[in-house]
C-alpha cells in the first residue's frame, strides 16, 4: 500500500472510463483524489466501441481528442452502419454517418463520434490522468467497506497482497460498475425494467475478414435474415480484430463458430479470444448518492449499448460533479450544490436508459428478409434504430435547483441546456471557453458584466468573462449576457444583473444568499479581478 495517502479530498473506487474521467476533470482542477481500481488495468475486452460526439468535446478539454480520434481509425474512413444479410450477401441499406475529417463542418459541435474501442480508450484517458500531480492512481486495490459521517468517509481498501489500509475522504465516488460495492453498501436499489435480453459477445482475431466482401470498411455492420435482425458485426481495429454480438440468443455462446459462420456468409480463417454471455439490462438507481458518498456510471445506471448511450451518459455525471466537489473543496460552493447532480442526472439516466432500450427493441422489430416486398426488395425504417449525436445533447436541466429558469419559449442557450456550440474568429468552438470556473459571455457593453464580477469576487467563486462581438452567436445565445457553467451548461442568461447579482452568483453556487465562504479563492479572486472590465 506504499504510495497511497491517508487522506484525500476525493476517493474514487473504479478505474474505467468513468471513474478516469472524475479523476481527470478533478486533477485538472488541482484537486487530490485517489483513484484504485481493484484489477490490473489491463483491458483485454473492447465492451465499449465509441465516443459520443459529447465525450469528444470533453476530450478536447483534457487534451485527448487528437489522440482519441487516430489511434485506430483513419479520420477519413467512412463510419457508416451498414445492413447486410450476411457479408458474403447483399448490402440491404446503409445509414451513412460523418467522418472524423467531417466533423468541423457540422453546425452542433465542433466533434463527431468517434470509433476508438475501450481496450484503447482507457490507456489513452489513463495516461492523461496519470500526468496529473494532484492524482494518485492505483491498479490492483480494492475498496473493502466505508464509514462515513457530517464531514466524511472513511474507507477501507486492501491491495492484491492482503494490506490494508483506511484512507480518509471528504468525498467517495463509486465508478465501480454493476457489481460495485458502493451502491450496495448504500442500500440504494436499481428501479428499471431489468433484464431486456441475453446476448453475447465474440471477440475474435481474422486478418482476411475485410477481404472477403465488397461492402467496404463501416463501423457497425448489422445482420438481418428470415427472422429479423440478429447481431452486429465491429471492427475493433480496423485491421484484424472484430466483436460480432449476438443480440438475444445464448445458443451463440455454446456455438461460436456457428455464430461466425452465419455472419460472415460461410467459413473463414479466425482465432477466437473470447465468448461472454452478458445481460442487456435497463435499470435506474433510485439514488445517486447518500452523505458523502455517490455513484456513477454503471453503479448507477445500466442499458443497452445499441444507442451508444452507456458510456456517453456516465461521462457526462462525472463532468457534472467534478466541478461541483471541486468547489465544495476550494471552499466557494454551497451547501446545496453536491446535492444538486442527483437532481440534474438522474432524470437524464432515466431518459437514455429508455432512448436506449427503444432503439434496442426497434432493432428487434425489424423485419427479416422473409418479409421482402414483391419485388425483391427489403424495407424497413431504420431511425430509430440509431439515436443521432445532435439528439444525445438535446437536453437542459430545466429542473435544476442551480439554474434560474426563464418564463419563456424553450431556448437552445437556456438556462439548464449546453451551451450551444458556434466557431469563434480565432478558430476555436464557443465550447473550447469552458471547463475549469464560470464565463460569462458578453454580447453587449462589458460594463454590463461589471454587477456579476464584483459578485462572484466577494464569493470567491471563479469567473471570467469573454467579450464576442459576432452578431450570428449573440442570435445564438439569445441574451446580452450569457452565464455558463464549468460543464458547459448555460446557468442564467439576461440583460443585465444589476438587480440582484448576489443572488445569480448564490444560486448558481448552491448556496442561500446568506450563507458566506468559509474560506477565499485565491485562484477565483485573480480570474475574476483579471476579466473586471
Amino acid at each position: 500500500m506504499a504510495g497511497i495517502p491517508g487522506e484525500t479530498a476525493v476517493l474514487i473506487a473504479g478505474a474505467g472510463p468513468v471513474g478516469l474521467a472524475l479523476a481527470c476533470e478533478l486533477g485538472l482542477r488541482g484537486v487530490a483524489c485517489v483513484l484504485i481500481e481493484k484489477r490490473d488495468g489491463a483491458i483485454t475486452l473492447p465492451k465499449m466501441s465509441a465516443v459520443s460526439a459529447r465525450n469528444m468535446e470533453f476530450c478536447r478539454r483534457w487534451g485527448i481528442a487528437d489522440a482519441v480520434r487516430t489511434t485506430v481509425w483513419p479520420e477519413s474512413r467512412n463510419a457508416d452502419l451498414v445492413f447486410v444479410d450476411h457479408l458474403r450477401g447483399r448490402e440491404l441499406a446503409r445509414i451513412r454517418r460523418p467522418t472524423g475529417a467531417e466533423r468541423g463542418t457540422l453546425d452542433f459541435s465542433p466533434e463527431t463520434t468517434c470509433h476508438c474501442p475501450q481496450i484503447y480508450f482507457d490507456p489513452i484517458l489513463a495516461a492523461r490522468v496519470q500526468t496529473l500531480p494532484s492524482v494518485t492512481l492505483r491498479y490492483n486495490v480494492r475498496l473493502e467497506g466505508l464509514e462515513q459521517d457530517r464531514d466524511g468517509v472513511h474507507a477501507r481498501v486492501a491491495d492484491a497482497n492482503g494490506a490494508a489500509a483506511t484512507i480518509a475522504a471528504r468525498y467517495l465516488v463509486g465508478c465501480d460498475g454493476p457489481a460495485g460495492i458502493v451502491r450496495e453498501v448504500l442500500g440504494i436499489r436499481l428501479g428499471g425494467l431489468g433484464v431486456v435480453a441475453n446476448s453475447v459477445n465474440i471477440f475474435f482475431r481474422a486478418p482476411g475478414l475485410a477481404s472477403l466482401h465488397d461492402k467496404g470498411w463501416a463501423r457497425i455492420y448489422r445482420l438481418v435474415d428470415a427472422g429479423g435482425c440478429w447481431a452486429e458485426l465491429i471492427p475493433i481495429d480496423g485491421k484484424e480484430l472484430w466483436r460480432l454480438t449476438v443480440f438475444d440468443d445464448l445458443a451463440a455462446a455454446q456455438d461460436p463458430g456457428g455464430a461466425l459462420a452465419r455472419m460472415a456468409g460461410g467459413d473463414f480463417a479466425h482465432e477466437i479470444r473470447s465468448v461472454t454471455p452478458w445481460e442487456r439490462r435497463d435499470v435506474v438507481a433510485e439514488r445517486y448518492g447518500v452523505g458523502r458518498v455517490l455513484i456513477a456510471g454503471d453503479a448507477a445506471h445500466q442499458c443497452s449499448p445499441t444507442g451508444g448511450l452507456g458510456m456517453h451518459t456516465g461521462i457526462e455525471e462525472v463532468v457534472n460533479l467534478a466541478w461541483k466537489l471541486a468547489a465544495v473543496v476550494e471552499g466557494w460552493g454551497g451547501a446545496d450544490l453536491v446535492a444538486s447532480y442527483e437532481a440534474e442526472r438522474r432524470p437524464i439516466a432515466l431518459r437514455n436508459v429508455a432512448i436506449a432500450t427503444g432503439s434496442f427493441n426497434a432493432i428487434r422489430r425489424i423485419p427479416g428478409l422473409a418479409a421482402e416486398s414483391a419485388d425483391g426488395g427489403w424495407r424497413a425504417d431504420l431511425g430509430p434504430t440509431s439515436p443521432t449525436e445532435q439528439s444525445k445533447m438535446d437536453y437542459a436541466y430545466d429542473w435544476s435547483p442551480i439554474c434560474i429558469a426563464e418564463d419563456l419559449p424553450a431556448h437552445a442557450a437556456r438556462p439548464g441546456a449546453r451551451a450551444p456550440h458556434a466557431w469563434l474568429a480565432d478558430g476555436r468552438s464557443v465550447i473550447d471557453l469552458f471547463g475549469d470556473g464560470f464565463v460569462l459571455l458578453c454580447f453587449a457593453g462589458r460594463e454590463r458584466a461589471a454587477p456579476l464580477v464584483g459578485a462572484a469576487q466577494a464569493r470567491g467563486v471563479p469567473l471570467r468573462v469573454v467579450a464576442i462581438d459576432d452578431p450570428a452567436i449573440a442570435t445564438l445565445y439569445g441574451a446580452a449576457l450569457v452565464l455558463v457553467r464549468p460543464d458547459g451548461h448555460v446557468a442564467w442568461r439576461g440583460a443585465d444583473a444589476a438587480d440582484a447579482p448576489e443572488a445569480v452568483i448564490d444560486r448558481v453556487r448552491g448556496a442561500p444568499s446568506d450563507e458566506m465562504i468559509r474560506q477565499p479563492n485565491p485562484r477565483a479572486v485573480a480570474a475574476a479581478v483579471e476579466a473586471s472590465p
